[in-house]
């Protein structure tokens, strides 16, 4: 069984059911085999029937946004203690954890990190040094699912001429090893990974059933928005047709181009004036291969007609900041934004995968080439094992064809991990409910409002706002402190970035500091929500990312360089995984990061899967209201609660079939230099809901030991107390039996326990 079975059916069938946060949910387990059985003994045939479909009758679609989203401008107050309790049957059995690998780079032992170095100066990981020993390393983190970043076979500059891949032309690839984002063949995987580049989709498909060995789930990337700027599949299967190779360039636009031409049509559906393509300017510190001579390195690219560019430049010249490597596809929005598609029913926010899957198979001669070309893609890798999608710039794609495209994929695999980069909040119900993505990137409120809290310019109060905004998407919202996108906690700019009011600080681009300063909000991160966590390789032992390897630049570890990481390097101890070289700071720091994940799943703490009770605002005083804190000091109130610290609580409802319920009081203090004495409340409503007599009950710090606590309650409120060391947190525990909830003698033994 799985936890991303689907409830969409269940949670639609009434008004109050679509209130309740939709979660990933388990199969039932009779149904669950017979499923699953007959799902692999059809999947070659589907494929198959996929590759051989007519692509000259497809047609093209965009976006349809309609605006599903919650009042996000209602008070975290009002929406705090909003409580609408899941059914037992809606809650998961394993909160994901996803740990992203930038696969190049993870079993990279050389330390050299020349900039624009070759292979043969800094080396390459290979699917094969992520083994037996770095994959149960990577599982005792408390991991469910491994994010492979970098798999499909993307432009670089390296001589595979010998298997029969054309080269690639400097001047359109963004550093030495190239984008893992401009992708130039979806059906092969990167030659640079692989021992044996003949061999080289065996030993991916070998790294899967490795992965799968040790119950990890796999996920790569697909990038719709955009492709390499030469697409040339060597690999395709039979009936498979490479992007823009049925396309008629002398227009800007039609329906079944995959691409958009850089063509004056004056006339609508007429012939115009092409423009031939020419590489951006770039500064000296961006010229490709670092100013090193290369034969095809000669300021040229031949390409006639230009293309958009994967940004949406319409330039025959793009910027050097576009994204001048790739080049945009064409989902069937015309270039004056209008639609070529049909549309997708506002109603089917509420609609199951199923039935949206239904729907586009009413208007099969009406998808265009780019969806079904996409939609092969999607069942190639699943075939060969893969288990979920992780999606770059989401938004940039109509929200139909995540419709038909998810709806093809949950088809085929309905316990399908779909994420996606989605940036724009007013967006993010749209793709959860019409796009059906299983899970959105929560980076624009909750992950920056976590980066504010630690630099000292904003209050923990906004962190209740954000989750309140979320509330009836929460389980959706991935949260993270660190991607291949975001620089390093433990680079210096990070947080001088926001303390400056400077976007960039070149000289403190190369200075670690001690990255425990984000432990509370990585507490927070992990725990507030049912949705998924997601860990960066190399975050767990703190990665500075404090080298200049080239394209790339310090402070976010480089997506473009041949490069080793240096603390991720020390934990891999050539091999060993074991931290054999690892320091006594990044050692402390992986085994927090452990026992905090795997608390985090929820397998030994269910609580954490449960109903979510924000405790800010009834500890905060009254008159607070200030959230930009700005350079002003925090005045705690009479609970020692201040800007700096902020609580919750996670409990399992109670119902008549608990035997026994768990409940959690997360408490965090984020201030990195005074310890918090603090006298937290737990207000009548949440106390009345736990179902509490007054009396004394024992509290457990799960996750830093802390001294024993327990909760008092007199008259129905509870009030714990506790003192917290700078950047300290904790998991208060409260386990009851139901006869401890009904009996006074139970809670009389409880007392007596307390007093002794």
């Amino acid at each position: 069984m799985s936890f991303l079975s689907s409830i969409h059916s269940r949670v639609t069938q009434s008004q109050q059911a679509a209130k309740f946060p939709i979660v990933a949910l388990l199969t039932k387990a009779a149904k669950a085999p017979q499923r699953r059985q007959s799902r692999h003994s059809s999947l070659s045939l589907c494929v198959q029937s996929l590759f051989n479909a007519s692509l000259s009758s497809a047609a093209l679609l965009t976006a349809s946004l309609f605006c599903l989203s919650a009042n996000a401008n209602a008070s975290a107050q009002a929406l705090d203690n909003e409580l609408q309790p899941k059914s037992e049957s809606e809650v998961m059995t394993l909160k994901p954890v996803v740990y992203q690998i930038f696969t190049r780079l993870y079993g990279n032992k050389n330390p050299t990190n020349k900039p624009w170095g070759t292979i043969a100066d800094n080396g390459v990981g290979k699917f094969n040094d992520i083994d037996d020993v770095a994959l149960n390393s990577i599982k005792d983190l408390g991991v469910t699912h491994v994010w492979y970043t970098g798999v499909p076979h993307h432009a670089l500059i390296g001589d595979y001429s010998e298997i029969g891949v054309s080269a690639d032309d400097p001047d359109v690839v963004k550093g030495r090893a190239g984008s893992p984002y401009a992708v130039k063949d979806y059906y092969n995987v990167n030659p640079d990974l692989a021992v044996n580049p003949a061999n080289r989709l065996a030993e991916f498909e070998a790294l899967i059933a490795r992965t799968h060995q040790h119950g990890l789930k796999v996920i790569i990337d697909i990038v719709p928005n955009h492709v390499a700027r030469h697409y040339q599949s060597v690999s395709k299967p039979q009936g498979v047709r490479d992007f823009g190779e049925d396309d008629d360039n002398s227009l800007e636009y039609a329906k079944n181009n995959n691409f958009y031409y850089v063509v004056d049509n004056s006339v609508k559906g007429t012939k115009g004036q092409a423009h031939a393509f020419e590489v951006p300017s770039l500064p000296a510190e961006l010229k490709p291969l670092g100013g090193e001579t290369h034969p095809l390195s000669d300021g040229k690219f031949d390409e006639f007609p230009a293309k958009w560019t994967g940004n949406g430049s319409r330039l025959a010249k793009p910027d050097a900041n576009d994204w001048y490597e790739t080049v945009k596809i064409n989902y069937g929005v015309r270039p004056d934004g209008t639609y070529d598609f049909p549309r997708l029913p506002a109603k089917f926010a509420t609609f199951t995968e199923a039935q949206h899957y239904a729907f586009w198979q009413q208007h099969l001669a009406e998808i265009p080439s780019s969806w079904i070309k996409f939609n092969q893609i999607a069942q190639y890798w699943l075939a060969k094992g893969v288990d979920g999608f992780r999606y770059d710039m989401a938004e940039m794609v109509p929200v139909e064809f995540w419709s038909y495209l998810n709806s093809q994929i949950k088809h085929t695999n309905p316990d399908a991990f779909i994420l996606a980069e989605v940036y724009n909040p007013k967006l993010y119900r749209d793709y959860i409910q019409l796009g059906k993505m299983d899970y959105l990137y929560d980076k624009v409120d909750l992950y920056d409002t976590l980066k504010a809290v630690m630099a000292g310019k904003t209050s923990t109060a906004n962190i209740a706002a954000d989750q309140a905004k979320v509330h009836d998407i929460e389980s959706h919202m991935l949260h993270f402190l660190e991607n291949h996108d975001e620089q390093r906690i433990g680079n210096a700019v990070f947080l001088a970035s926001l303390q400056t009011n400077k976007p960039t600080n070149s000289s403190l681009e190369t200075q670690a500091v001690n990255p425990h300063y984000a432990l509370p909000a990585m507490v927070v991160s992990a725990t507030i929500g049912t949705s998924p966590t997601l860990v960066y390789f190399g975050q767990e032992v703190g990665e500075a990312a404090i080298d200049n390897p080239g394209f790339g630049h310090a402070s976010r570890t480089s997506i473009f360089d041949y490069v080793g990481v240096p603390a991720h390097q020390r934990w891999m101890n050539n091999g060993k995984f074991d931290g054999g070289q690892s320091t006594a700071l990044e050692t402390s720091l992986r085994a927090y990061y452990q026992k905090l994940l795997n608390l985090s799943t929820g397998q030994t703490a269910p609580a954490l899967l449960g109903q979510y009770y924000s405790l800010d605002a009834a500890n905060r005083s009254k008159n607070d209201t200030t959230q930009n804190i700005g350079t002003q000091k925090s005045t705690a109130n009479e609970t020692g609660y201040d800007d700096s610290t902020f609580a919750f609580a996670r409990f399992e409802v109670i119902s008549s079939t608990s035997k026994q319920t768990q409940k959690f009081i997360v408490v965090s203090n984020f201030c990195q230099t005074e310890s918090k004495a603090l006298q937290l409340k737990l207000p009548k409503e949440l106390i009345r809901q736990w179902q509490l007599k007054d009396g004394v009950y024992p509290l457990k710090d799960l996750l830093e030991d802390h001294q024993t606590s327990q909760l008092q309650l007199e008259q129905g409120v509870g009030k714990i107390a506790l003192t917290l060391a700078p950047l300290s947190s904790a998991i208060l525990s409260l386990t009851l039996v139901a006869d401890e909830r009904k009996s006074e003698s139970a809670n009389k033994s409880l007392n007596e326990q307390a007093a002794e």
